[in-house]
């Protein structure tokens, strides 16, 4: 089993969230420890479950606390998705493993989208806080190929700590083997919508996710999978900062895909396809938008320029 331990390299440099930030892994490989070895360990998930929701709350508090104390700017934007979380992600991450009776499945998933949703806060919102995460901003309104390559390369090399090259600005829909394949479906402020399909060869999640958890290598498939969808869920949300706009984008859908699914949806057409090479494997990123203004009942599609 994999054994989530504490990445020191995820340290923001502020003792109060980096010592919370550790003890929260630390639960999570408590209870992760417990679904794997201990046959009733559906009583003893439940009461540690608690505790960590418990413990994750007084975190929140904690963090934005100090936010107020050191008048960060982004601090109004870092709680509102700390209350999301709270109030939407966890309340429906807790629906889905109570219907399931507390499954081992169910548990590990759970734990899997926690663990993930964690550390791509950390290293996106939380490393913002301090100026720990190097990002360059594009000042361009729109959803360009060539800007949407830079972002992209920039979130893998925050992401991964990995060169990340775009080798094919036209990709047609070759097969990238085993992987992690999802949709994600974005509402923009003011009207509009954006879908984004990736694509991640095996090897890399594998490899890159368990790098960011102390491990060689993450085996277990489901907690690799919630854990980075989240993960690119975050850093999917960072990179809309990028652009010098105010535009807030909400999540509204995110699916974890088959391989045939993925690419039955690539062929509806996404005008940004393009994949890019690491030395750990191959990342499709796709995306495609929709403008607000309506024309004869349908969103008008907003092809994104090369």
């Amino acid at each position: 089993m994999d054994k989530v331990v504490w990445n020191e390299s995820l340290n923001i440099g502020v003792e109060v969230i980096d010592t919370a930030h550790a003890n929260l892994f630390r639960i999570v490989g408590k209870l992760l420890e417990h679904i794997a070895n201990d046959s009733n360990y559906q009583n003893a998930c439940k009461e540690g479950l608690k505790y960590l929701e418990e413990y994750t709350m007084k975190h929140f508090s904690e963090e934005e606390a100090y936010m107020r104390s050191i008048r960060y700017r982004g601090y109004e934007k870092h709680k509102k998705i700390h209350d999301t979380f709270r109030d939407q992600t966890l309340v429906s991450l807790k629906k889905t493993l109570e219907a399931s009776g507390y499954s081992h499945m169910a548990a590990q998933r759970f734990l899997g989208a926690l663990l993930g949703w964690l550390t791509g806060h950390i290293m996106t919102e939380d490393q913002a806080i301090t100026g720990e995460l190097h990002t360059e901003k594009i000042h361009d309104r729109s959803f360009r190929t060539s800007l949407a390559a830079q972002l992209v390369i920039q979130a893998l090399e925050n992401l991964f700590h990995i060169e990340a090259t775009l080798a094919d600005a036209s990709y047609y829909g070759q097969n990238l083997g085993t992987g992690l394949y999802c949709r994600l479906c974005y509402d923009i402020e003011y009207g509009g919508k954006v879908q984004i399909l990736l694509g991640v060869e095996d090897r890399l999640i594998r490899r890159g996710v368990g790098l960011l958890l102390g491990l060689p290598a993450m085996q277990d498939t489901e907690l690799v999978q919630e854990a980075s969808l989240q993960i690119f869920e975050q850093f999917l949300h960072h990179m809309s900062k990028l652009f010098d706009s105010d535009i807030t984008y909400q999540l509204s859908k995110e699916e974890l895909l088959t391989r045939d699914e993925f690419r039955s949806d690539f062929m509806t057409r996404y005008p940004c396809s393009m994949q890019f090479e690491t030395r750990l494997g191959n990342f499709v990123f796709c995306a495609r938008k929709w403008k607000a203004r309506r024309r004869w009942g349908h969103f008008e599609s907003s092809a994104l320029q090369r």
